[in-house]
């Protein structure tokens, strides 16, 4: 179910605080971070454990990871089957349906990617690198061979971006930057576009559409009408305190606050 759009609002007010939904579902904790999978599964992040919680709030799995280091991404790309990264430990690992690591912990720095600084999942089993030093993005396979670069981004773009998140979708990565905005590549790491969402800290490409939270309130980005507008939900329209991050799966709308998550249907 793709979500309603509205026309963004030029003046927004600030401060409103909207209440849960009645029927929510409310998953209790002071999570680091969290994302969502295609199934709408949760996976939650605090401190040293992650956990799987399905979409009525129940936790299936968790796991704590204390040797691994800070984790800085979770990518439910693969879903049941998420991607972990540290940066600061140049670490990545991939766990199981169980949240169990599913082979050695990857270290970057000792298999010549001492600079590595985002990581995500890539389609064909595969990932893509951002090295803040070469600033370039590789995509590698399983065994860290390259199969496709960009070469040096700031002489490709004529800027030096300094991107804090990367996602695939549909065989397109997109890399964002909260100045500059989101840079589009495709699979074999040629330069599309880049386009106008700045201001925000993630972002979730779902049906043709980018969501992101900016201001404390959801927009969303028509990847094929280029407009921004913001989906109808339950959450308020104004800046919204308190508010996280957001995602939306299988028409349910996922709210993180600073002591809870909040699941519930889209319509206000």
């Amino acid at each position: 179910m793709k979500p309603l759009i509205l026309p963004l609002l030029a003046v927004m007010g600030v401060g409103a605080l909207a209440q849960d939904p009645a029927g929510a579902v409310v998953i209790k904790g002071n999570f680091d971070r969290f994302t969502s999978d295609e199934l709408g599964n949760v996976y939650t992040l605090q401190g040293d454990e992650i956990a799987l919680w399905n979409a009525k709030g129940v936790r299936l799995l968790r796991n704590s990871l204390k040797t691994f280091g800070e984790i800085t991404t979770i990518d439910a790309f693969s879903s049941l089957k998420p991607m972990i990264f540290s940066s600061p430990q140049g670490m990545l690992v991939e766990l199981d349906n169980t949240l169990a690591i599913q082979a050695d912990p990857i270290d970057l720095n000792r298999n010549g990617f001492p600079q590595v600084t985002l990581a995500c999942m890539s389609v064909q089993n595969m990932f893509w690198f951002f090295d803040e030093r070469l600033m370039r993005l590789t995509r590698v396979d399983h065994q860290l061979r390259t199969v496709a670069s960009t070469g040096r981004l700031d002489q490709m773009l004529g800027i030096s971006p300094h991107p804090i998140l990367m996602t695939e979708a549909d065989s397109w990565l997109y890399v964002l930057d909260p100045e500059l905005g989101v840079f589009v590549f495709d699979i074999f790491g040629g330069y599309a576009k880049t386009l106008p969402i700045v201001g925000t800290a993630s972002i979730e490409v779902r049906d043709g559409r980018i969501l992101y939270l900016k201001d404390g309130v959801l927009h969303s980005y028509d990847l094929k009408g280029h407009t921004i507008g913001m989906p109808v939900t339950w959450l308020s329209t104004y800046r919204e305190k308190g508010l996280r991050d957001a995602r939306i799966e299988r028409g349910l709308l996922y709210a993180l606050y600073p002591d809870r998550i909040v699941v519930a249907p889209l319509g206000p």
